[in-house]
């Protein structure tokens, strides 16, 4: 539909609309020809981003949460999200914007499933995170190498087996022999987990989807950006 639409002659906020109207319908080449356009026209990297990009992963994660959208469509946005991005990555590394926060995330040591893990972490992308992806497979001693090499604030973990989310509590007893648990937040989820579980291995908190997982890091960085403290 948008061969029809020359975005060289729509008004700046109409081309931004379009972007995130396009971003939710997964269009990355859209996205990729939006993003230059905006560049070409004196926009900063970090406004395209944040009223363009996340601002439209923004829609797309409420209608997620809400039940509106399902996965494959969150995984098309998130693609499209990412062919931006790689536009606009070294332009803000250029210009060193600040960054929402860190987060380090895996799948747990014996688990190979990573749908849900791979969702969570384009959308915290696309909310303005940096996310080290240590993929499946993943022991304590990585996931404490990765969260000192990138001082990272927020730690993820997701499992899929009950046989595998007990290795979830190893890794939180590790962070707390190496004197890292009261620096960084420990989010997890994945099917076989709830609320009691988190809070028995002393988890930060659970989130039962990717739209919620966005939503907890993003709270628990404002608290920490308010110097109330993290982790327990």
């Amino acid at each position: 539909m948008n061969d029809e639409i020359n975005i060289k002659e729509l008004p700046t906020e109409e081309l931004l609309e379009l972007m995130q109207e396009d971003l939710y319908d997964g269009l990355g080449d859209e996205i990729v020809a939006e993003t230059e356009e905006l560049l070409a026209r004196g926009l900063q990297p970090y406004e395209i981003l944040t009223r363009g990009l996340i601002a439209g992963m923004g829609v797309v994660g409420d209608d997620f949460r809400d039940g509106v959208l399902f996965v494959p469509e969150v995984l098309m946005a998130a693609k499209a999200m990412k062919a931006g991005m790689e536009v606009l990555r070294p332009l803000l590394t250029e210009t060193g914007v600040e960054k929402t926060g860190t987060v380090v995330l895996g799948t747990v040591k014996g688990d190979i499933h990573d749908i849900g893990k791979n969702l969570v972490g384009m959308m915290l992308e696309g909310a303005g995170f940096e996310v080290v992806d240590l993929g499946t497979n993943t022991s304590a001693e990585d996931f404490l190498a990765a969260i000192q090499e990138h001082d990272a604030d927020i730690l993820g973990m997701s499992a899929l087996l009950t046989t595998t989310m007990t290795y979830m509590r190893v890794v939180i007893e590790a962070l707390k022999e190496a004197n890292l648990r009261d620096k960084v937040v420990v989010l997890v989820g994945g099917a076989p987990l709830n609320e009691a579980f988190a809070e028995d291995i002393e988890a930060d908190a659970y989130c039962r989807d990717a739209a919620i997982a966005v939503e907890t890091a993003k709270k628990f960085m404002a608290i920490k950006r308010q110097g109330s403290g993290i982790g327990n």
